[in-house]
């Protein structure tokens, strides 16, 4: 890793973070580029993100996990994030939001050793990852009725996502995905298994300067408001 990698990471974030409207306070940025470091640097020995995907890490996945904190409700304490893998979006979360508690949860140890690390080296007091399946008994058991927000990045599908978010979360919580392409068949089967628990439902097109202003790409944010 040229020792010039974070500087150039740091001015890519910049470029995003002015370009979003996002609050581009130097050390939050300087600590998602050390962020962007370490999960480079990690992955030549354990597969945290796609090896392709590594040249373009702070737009794919740390500036992304970062830029859906605006679309944050108002009100949330305390998140999972579900199949956390390098630490996304969990870490981007902790970062941009200090107020926030959360617990980063996957179950293949060896990504969860490394996202501890990253803890460790950043310096992060509001976060722990986990090695569970969130929906283990065990995970349910330490974790029952724990959390007011669910987020995850991914392929595990909304009618999923619901039945592990249930027993984890509040009275009234939020369930946030981070997807891309068509989701109207995903919705219609999460809406029919679960049309009681479902209070409202938004989708946010992720579209951002300078890169993907009409939202080329297809990512999309889903935010559910849950009740039980």
């Amino acid at each position: 890793m040229p020792p010039n990698k974070q500087e150039e990471y740091f001015k890519q974030l910049q470029t995003f973070f002015w370009e979003n409207g996002l609050t581009s306070e130097v050390t939050k940025a300087d600590r998602l580029a050390y962020f962007a470091q370490l999960v480079s640097e990690k992955n030549k020995s354990v597969n945290l993100v796609s090896r392709a995907d590594v040249d373009g890490i702070i737009e794919k996945h740390v500036f992304l996990s970062a830029y859906v904190t605006k679309f944050f409700p108002d009100r949330i304490m305390k998140f999972v994030d579900i199949g956390t893998g390098g630490g996304f979006p969990g870490i981007p979360i902790a970062i941009m939001r200090p107020d926030l508690r959360g617990v980063l949860v996957d179950s293949i140890g060896k990504k969860v050793n490394a996202v501890n690390e990253f803890i460790d080296k950043l310096k992060l007091s509001n976060v722990i990852a986990e090695n569970y399946r969130v929906e283990s008994p065990e995970f349910i058991e330490k974790y029952k009725e724990n959390f007011d927000m669910v987020i995850s990045r991914g392929t595990v599908p909304l009618i999923i996502l619901i039945r592990y978010a249930l027993p984890i979360t509040k009275e009234k919580s939020y369930l946030i995905s981070i997807k891309g392409g068509d989701l109207d068949e995903e919705f219609t089967k999460a809406e029919m298994k679960y049309k009681s628990n479902i209070k409202k439902s938004t989708i946010y097109e992720l579209a951002y300067k300078p890169t993907n202003i009409r939202n080329k790409k297809g990512k999309k944010l889903i935010v559910i408001e849950l009740q039980k």
